[in-house]
């Protein structure tokens, strides 16, 4: 039927919110799937906004729930507050109430559901798992959940006149009490939240896992945050696992807000069917744009450079203030921690307006209780602004937040639409944002990112692929948990989408580390973990009556594996700070984030303390540093700012190739009209304008980068004695490390000196010796994709990234063990044992774990298929070089040039030194080319 022809509705048209004769409603096949008493409760809770909606349901409501009731896997893919959590959740409950009703009815809808149900209504075990990358979104869902199946039963008492049996759900983490947990077997929950961790201890745990077997649906909430790390590599195997144990076939869920590409994402939610074949069937719903966003991009000033600083900072935060002012909660964003705490404490110093009971910081640092606080309040509206890091991306409903503000560059337009998102929570509410920029380099990211966002682009998510560490704790996992035919386990493992292409090569290492096949390994304390063998005849040693004679099978060795499995699983890896000595006093003189010291290499310089020092070499937990007067070379915060998506970046080398089309065709006029198309505030149009003509005037069209021109120019320090290459490769900073890594291992072998690096997602700067020289042209010329790999590989050896990630993969592979016998190793003991067996495993033929390391560090951390795609392109004359001599940074290799001056603590300096720059820049294109560029007439 067409429009409202023969709808019926479980209440009278009196009691409706809404008038059912003159309302469009779309849905309403949708709406008639469900049970009386769950459309009652629907109407009661979500009738009003039916006109809004035009229908029942929101968008992701609408195109999920039918394929949740007809058991299809499903990606919903929805901004913050469209009602996500209720499409995957709704039709789940509304089976479990038809089970209830129809207990004596075993024709179900789904096979899966006639297996399961039994005459006495749901049984004592678990039919949906709730899976979360948090244990405060867990929380919240649980808590959340309360209010329907609450509410559900409420309208059966009132239309029956009696009771119905209870659905109960729960939570389960690392912070439930062993009488809970114990009381989950008594009284199992029908519907259970937890973390991919959990899960994991669960599938091995002997009598729970029992009451796994009858799990008919799993959701996983914020998928995009599992997707791209190893916790979510980890879970997939998981899921396969559960898949393989289960009565029936899962219904599996993914729930993101902002992700590309889906299909991938869906693959990786899914899994095989068959090691080898297509996924298993799933369906996309796709609202990512089901809501209006106004998200605008300011800047305090036109002229960010002249502007004194204290000015700049007087302006944003009155810019600050007034937006707060002019909304009821709002949010704000930095991109580190101490930034955060920076920002409040400003506000608050600043303007009466702020205090301690209308205003807090949330970040991963606070302790549990001071974030629990600030979570509560928020949710409950009763904080004006909260300032955080990235700690609130993710997790609790935020009802009352009605603004979003981003300081500085979030660094991909996916981070940008999930923060922004967290306003204006529910469909028809425009969701608003507004980012400030307070330097250039953020100001062109932003500008494109908040363009890129509004045409509705998205940056992609890249999954781990064959990682041996985790593939060692489920394969030791799967042989705790029972004796089986090792080929059951290795299609357990192939299933898995992070393992589709894993081949026998790859698994033969991972056994022959798991057995412990290597002279001297065990004398190292590395002992086998599994055994591995032909199942006997009947009058043999080893024989199980389960299984054919012949039948290669796996089983657990050790019997303490059990316990040992349990408390040393995961892959969230431990930090620890590092003490700092000088070589020459043993001096202690601070501590160091040892996230940090993956940046350092001997000799780089950084600040500590208000006091330079050069750094020498690393033992365990202790750093030996010389003192210096020499200009360091790495910011403080360079470890906790995320990156600059690739694809961002490839998105603003596209922009900047159209501005210097729109710029010698028209000049800065041209360019500002082509910028008021975007979503930018006037002086965020005349400061990127003015950016570019200077930049243009100084070193010409040829010294910006472009899709298919890479700008290099070389600069002699005769201060500093050092020659800088400015290298603009705007591919983010994951690849700017590795390329940067890569061309340093190379200059350094054809110059014989050593050659300091700074990285940033902008580009990176080589620098060396006056006296010498390298051709950096033939060396990029001299590289072929094919050597990226080796080389990159070889510049790691000795470093102390090698070493953290060793440590990380070693611990992950359960060759250390965290824990065991009572004793708990510390991160810093953790890396003391680590660094006893890295050489060792160096000299090992394709030692699972080295290899691992490797891989990790290369694919995951450096991207390294970026860099081959680059080089490739290099090599083929698609991208061409153009190298510079100047005598002076260019504007756009000013954040460069500053890199390591941009820390609080050189404030100073940094301005001192973009000033100096700025004066360079200005005396060689003389001030009349000023004229015209600061009023913004377009007619000029």
């Amino acid at each position: 039927m067409d429009g409202n022809d023969g709808l019926e509705l479980p209440v009278a048209d009196a009691e409706l919110p809404f008038d059912p004769d003159t309302t469009t409603i779309a849905d309403r096949d949708v709406f008639d799937s469900l049970e009386p008493a769950v459309q009652e409760w629907w109407l009661e809770e979500f009738g009003e906004f039916v006109p809004e909606n035009g229908g029942f349901f929101t968008p992701p409501q609408r195109g999920a729930i039918p394929n949740v009731h007809a058991g299809t896997n499903t990606l919903i893919c929805a901004p913050t507050g469209s009602g996500k959590t209720l499409a995957s959740f709704t039709a789940i409950i509304d089976e479990l109430y038809r089970r209830d009703r129809e207990s004596s009815d075993v024709d179900g809808r789904s096979p899966s559901a006639r297996e399961t149900a039994s005459p006495g209504g749901l049984e004592n075990s678990v039919y949906c798992l709730y899976v979360s990358p948090l244990k405060s979104l867990a929380n919240d869902i649980h808590r959340n959940l309360t209010v329907p199946l609450e509410g559900i039963e409420s309208v059966v008492d009132r239309r029956d006149g009696e009771g119905m049996g209870e659905i109960r759900h729960a939570i389960r983490h690392g912070d439930t009490d062993d009488s809970e947990r114990q009381k989950m077997l008594e009284e199992t929950p029908h519907i259970l939240n937890t973390t991919p961790e959990t899960l994991a201890i669960l599938l091995n745990s002997p009598k729970f896992r029992e009451k796994l077997r009858t799990v008919e649906y799993v959701i996983v909430d914020e998928i995009h945050s599992l997707a791209a790390g190893k916790r979510g590599t980890h879970l997939s195997v998981s899921l396969e696992r559960l898949e393989s144990m289960a009565h029936g076939e899962i219904t599996r869920i993914g729930c993101s807000a902002t992700i590309e590409p889906l299909e991938e994402v869906a693959e990786f939610l899914v899994g095989r069917r068959e090691p080898g074949g297509p996924s298993r069937d799933y369906e996309i719903v796709d609202a990512r744009f089901a809501r209006e966003f106004d998200i605008e991009l300011e800047c305090p000033t036109d002229d960010l450079i002249n502007t004194p600083r204290e000015v700049v900072q007087d302006r944003f935060y009155r810019m600050l203030h007034d937006h707060i002012q002019a909304h009821t909660n709002t949010l704000v964003f930095t991109n580190t921690r101490s930034g955060a705490e920076r920002v409040l404490h400003n506000l608050r110093e600043r303007f009466d307006a702020y205090d301690e009971d209308n205003s807090g910081c949330h970040h991963g640092s606070l302790s549990k209780e001071v974030r629990q606080d600030i979570e509560g309040r928020l949710k409950s509206g009763n904080l004006d602004v909260v300032t955080s890091s990235t700690s609130l991306e993710l997790g609790i409903d935020m009802p009352h937040v009605d603004l979003v503000v981003q300081v500085g560059s979030p660094k991909s337009v996916a981070s940008l639409l999930q923060r922004v998102g967290r306003a204006g929570h529910r469909v028809g509410q425009t969701v608003t944002g507004r980012v400030i920029a307070l330097d250039r380099d953020e100001l062109l990211e932003c500008a494109v990112m908040l363009k890129k966002a509004e045409e509705g682009f998205v940056d992609s998510v890249s999954i781990p692929e064959n990682a041996q560490d985790v593939a060692a704790q489920h394969v030791y996992g799967m042989a705790i948990a029972e004796i089986r035919p090792e080929a059951d386990l290795k299609a357990t493992l192939r299933r898995a989408y992070p393992y589709r292409n894993y081949d026998e090569a790859e698994y033969e290492s991972l056994m022959r580390y798991l057995t412990a096949d290597y002279a001297g390994l065990e004398e190292k304390n590395v002992y086998a973990k599994v055994w591995r063998d032909e199942n006997d005849p009947p009058d043999g040693q080893h024989h199980h009556e389960a299984f054919p004679v012949g039948e290669p099978l796996i089983g657990k060795r050790g019997r303490l594996a059990r316990v040992i499995y349990m408390t040393n699983i995961g892959t969230i890896p431990d930090s620890f700070t590092c003490d700092v000595y000088t070589r020459a006093s043993d001096e202690w003189v601070g501590q160091l984030d040892e996230n940090y010291l993956d940046t350092l290499e001997k000799g780089d310089v950084f600040v500590l303390g208000g006091d330079h020092f050069e750094f020498r070499y690393r033992r365990g937990s202790k750093v030996y540093v010389d003192r210096t007067s020499a200009r360091p070379t790495v910011p403080s915060w360079y470890s906790e700012r995320l990156p600059l998506s690739y694809d961002l970046g490839r998105e603003i080398l596209a922009f900047q190739g159209e501005l210097l089309e729109r710029y010698a065709a028209g000049g800065p006029p041209r360019v500002r009209a082509w910028l008021r198309e975007f979503p930018l505030d006037d002086d965020s149009v005349r400061a990127i304008a003015r950016l570019f003509d200077h930049q243009c005037r100084y070193a010409g069209i040829e010294s910006v980068s472009t899709p298919d021109r890479l700008a290099v120019e070389v600069v002699r320090d005769r201060e500093e004695y050092e020659r800088h290459y400015y290298v603009h490769s705007m591919y983010g900073r994951k690849v700017n490390d590795g390329f940067s890594r890569l061309l340093a291992y190379r200059c350094a072998q054809e110059a014989t000196a050593n050659v300091r690096v700074a990285v940033a997602d902008n580009g990176f700067v080589l620098s060396m010796p006056l006296n010498r020289k390298v051709d950096l042209e033939g060396i990029l010329a001299d590289l072929e994709a094919e050597q990226v790999r080796d080389d990159l590989r070889a510049s790691l050896s000795g470093t102390d990234l090698l070493q953290r990630y060793f440590r990380i993969n070693a611990t992950r592979a359960l060759m250390i063990l965290k824990r065991y016998k009572g004793y708990e190793k510390s991160a810093s003991e953790q890396q003391v044992s680590s660094e006893m067996l890295l050489g060792f495993a160096e000299d090992l033929d394709d030692f699972a774990v080295i290899e691992e390391t490797y891989r990790e560090i290369l694919e995951d951390k450096l991207n390294v298929d970026e860099i081959e795609a680059i080089v490739a392109a290099i090599d083929a004359g698609e991208i061409d070089l153009a190298r510079q001599p100047l005598d002076s940074p260019t504007p756009r290799a000013f954040g460069l040039a500053t890199l390591s001056a941009s820390d609080v603590v050189l404030a100073e300096d940094e301005s001192a030194a973009l000033q100096s720059f700025h004066e360079r820049v200005l005396e060689e294109i003389g001030e009349e080319s000023l004229a015209g560029i600061t009023t913004g007439s377009d007619e000029e």
